[in-house]
């Protein structure tokens, strides 16, 4: 479920409300059509959260055996039905998440704190920093604008600013971007002084 949450960036209220019947394995597809919170069932949170979400070949194959394993997989059955409610209910997002994904993430040397949302922001993150558009990320979340997208879900990658950094100083130091190496030396080219005055400092 970790697996399936963090490619796919659903909320964990759709990643629990998630039914059989909403995978379409033939066109690899997972409809959202319902959320559920506190065990209570209920609308998704927008009309653009009932998009399609694309299923990965990788990841219909994991729910595939997961299907096979389970005790619950007719079409009409939770995919992550708790057997503690004898299939009626999904699991307890918020206890699973307590205790037992936050105490393997110990065990694993992991501390920083974490929930489900945790694993959405991962997915956004990761979207951006493989290059993926801006409108492509806010459709695969599913937001109604990029403006959600951009404020509050995704965070540069360390290098991807440092690198952005280094290629406007070249710009200005007058030098081909492609080839400049980070540097922490203070020079300034000829070109630069010619275009920015002889007040810059040699």
């Amino acid at each position: 479920m970790v697996l399936l949450d963090v490619v796919t960036g659903l909320r964990a209220s759709e990643l629990f409300g998630l039914k059989w019947t909403d995978i379409d394995f033939k066109r690899n597809e997972i409809s959202v059509t319902r959320s559920i919170v506190m065990q209570v069932v209920g609308p998704c949170k927008t009309e653009a959260s009932q998009k399609p979400v694309p299923l990965d070949p990788l990841l219909a194959s994991t729910l595939r055996t997961w299907r096979v394993h389970t005790k619950y997989k007719s079409a009409s059955d939770w995919i992550f039905a708790s057997p503690h409610s004898g299939g009626r209910k999904p699991y307890w997002y918020q206890s699973l998440m307590r205790n037992r994904i936050r105490e393997v993430a110990r065990r694993i040397g992991i501390t920083k704190k974490m929930g489900w949302h945790t694993f959405r922001d991962t997915c956004a993150t990761l979207l951006r920093a493989s290059g993926a558009d801006i409108k492509v990320v806010q459709e695969l979340l599913r937001h109604a604008s990029c403006r959600v997208t951009l404020d509050t879900y995704t965070q540069a990658v360390t290098e991807r600013k440092r690198a952005a950094q280094n290629r406007v100083a070249s710009l200005v130091r007058g030098l081909d971007p492609k080839w400049v190496r980070p540097t922490h030396r203070s020079t300034t080219s000829a070109r630069a002084r010619r275009r920015f005055g002889r007040n810059l400092r040699r």
